[in-house]
C-alpha cells in the first residue's frame, strides 16, 4: 500500500478539488467565483498526476516481482495528508460564520466623509451591508435618511464580558472576501426593534437607518438599523459579500 501512497494522495486531492469546483458550487465557501477555472484545472492536473503515478508504481512492482525483490516508497506519515483531502471530498467544511466574524475587527468601508450617488427610487431599496455601512458612517448628504432598506446576512450576537450571557444586542453580518476565506473580514450592522434569531441563522432584514455618532468617527460604528421586518431565509449560493 505504501508504494501507492503518493498516487492515492494525488487522486484524493484532485477528486476533492473537482468535487467542490466542477461538480458543485461548494468552492464559493472558500474562494471568489473568478477562481473556479483555476481550481478545476488544478484538480484535473492532480488526478492525471495521480493516475500516472499509480501506473508507474504498478509497472515497477511488476518488474520487481520478476526480479524477486521489492522496495517500499515514501514515509507512511505522508498518507496523513490524505485526511484533509478525504474531509473535503466527503464532508466539506461550512462557510465562515459568526465565530470568524467576531474574531475579526477589520472594517471595509469608504474612507473619509463625502457624498455618495443617489439611491434608486422606491422602497425598500436592496443594499449590501458594505453599501449601508459606507453611507451610514461617511455620507455627508445622509442619503439613508427617510429611506427603507433591505439587506441579507447572518446573525451574530453580543456577549457580555462579565460572563452573564448576551445582553440582547445582535448584528446582521456578512463577510467580505477579497481572494479566499483566509482574508475574510466582516461588515456588521446592529439591529434594533426586533428579537434576535439564533446565531448563524440567515435572515433578510428590512428597516430604516438609525443615526448614531458623528460622521467618520468611531462613535458611528457599528451602524444601526431599526428593523420593521426580520425574515428567516436560506443561506445564499454565495455566502460572502460582494465588493
Amino acid at each position: 500500500m505504501r508504494r501507492y501512497g503518493p498516487a492515492v494522495l494525488l487522486l484524493l486531492s484532485g477528486a476533492a478539488i473537482l468535487r467542490i469546483s466542477l461538480f458543485s458550487e461548494v468552492y464559493l465557501r472558500y474562494v471568489q467565483p473568478g477562481l473556479r477555472p483555476f481550481l478545476i484545472a488544478s484538480g484535473v492536473v492532480l488526478v492525471l498526476l495521480g493516475a500516472v503515478s499509480g501506473w508507474r508504481s504498478a509497472r515497477d512492482r511488476a518488474n520487481h516481482s520478476h526480479e524477486g525483490h521489492s522496495h517500499a516508497h515514501g514515509p507512511r506519515v505522508a498518507l496523513l495528508l490524505a485526511v484533509p483531502a478525504l474531509a473535503l471530498l466527503l464532508s466539506p467544511p461550512p462557510a465562515l460564520g459568526s465565530y470568524s466574524a467576531e474574531r475579526e475587527a477589520a472594517r471595509y468601508a469608504a474612507q473619509g466623509v463625502g457624498t455618495f450617488p443617489e439611491l434608486p427610487a422606491g422602497d425598500p431599496v436592496d443594499l449590501t451591508l458594505g453599501e449601508y455601512t459606507s453611507r451610514a458612517i461617511y455620507d455627508s448628504e445622509r442619503s439613508l435618511k427617510g429611506r427603507t432598506v433591505r439587506m441579507t446576512g447572518f446573525v451574530t450576537r453580543e456577549e457580555n464580558e462579565d460572563d452573564e450571557g448576551d445582553d440582547g444586542t445582535w448584528y446582521l453580518t456578512r463577510l467580505l472576501v477579497s481572494c479566499c476565506a483566509a482574508d475574510a473580514a466582516p461588515y456588521r450592522i446592529e439591529i434594533r426593534e426586533a428579537d434576535a434569531p439564533p446565531a448563524d441563522a440567515w435572515v433578510t432584514v428590512t428597516g430604516t437607518w438609525h443615526p448614531k455618532g458623528d460622521l467618520g468617527t468611531d462613535g458611528a460604528w457599528p451602524p444601526v438599523l431599526d428593523a420593521t421586518s426580520v425574515k428567516r431565509v436560506a443561506e445564499p449560493r454565495n455566502p460572502y459579500e460582494k465588493r
